[in-house]
């Protein structure tokens, strides 16, 4: 595990993000992909956010970053989500009559911490604490 620091503490931190196409809508190909890939590597540093690993599948996507423990999660999804939306459906019209009134992401997303531990692990390791 590669460890990252600043000036007040050490951390490793990585999410898994999954976003879904509204209503399923199978409108993901390499290139559109691609573009996604390029938006969220542009914006992630205005949130200390780092991309890791990108991958999708026609009608949704998944994405492995790490953060820093300023970071806001939830502002930059709703930032790339918005940024994404806008730019894809700029630059590819022909997506625009593909989708439920012109929305490309689901409202919702799905984002999973992935430490290294398992859960029961560092319950008995917090309760052996002190003895």
């Amino acid at each position: 595990m590669e460890l990252r620091s600043n000036n007040h503490s050490v951390f490793a931190i990585h999410f898994h993000l999954i976003l879904v196409v509204k209503y399923r809508k199978k409108v993901i190909n390499d290139e559109i992909s691609e573009r996604l890939k390029g938006i969220f590597e542009n914006i992630q540093g205005n949130y200390n956010i780092a991309l890791e690993e990108m991958n999708f599948d026609l009608d949704h996507v998944h994405i492995l970053f790490r953060s820093e423990p300023n970071s806001n999660i939830s502002k930059f999804i709703n930032a790339y989500k918005s940024a994404s939306s806008r730019l894809i459906k700029k630059e590819y019209p022909s997506i625009r009559s593909r989708l439920y009134k012109e929305a490309f992401w689901s409202q919702s997303f799905c984002l999973i911490s992935t430490g290294g531990a398992n859960i029961e692990a560092i319950k008995k390791y917090i309760e052996s604490q002190g003895e």
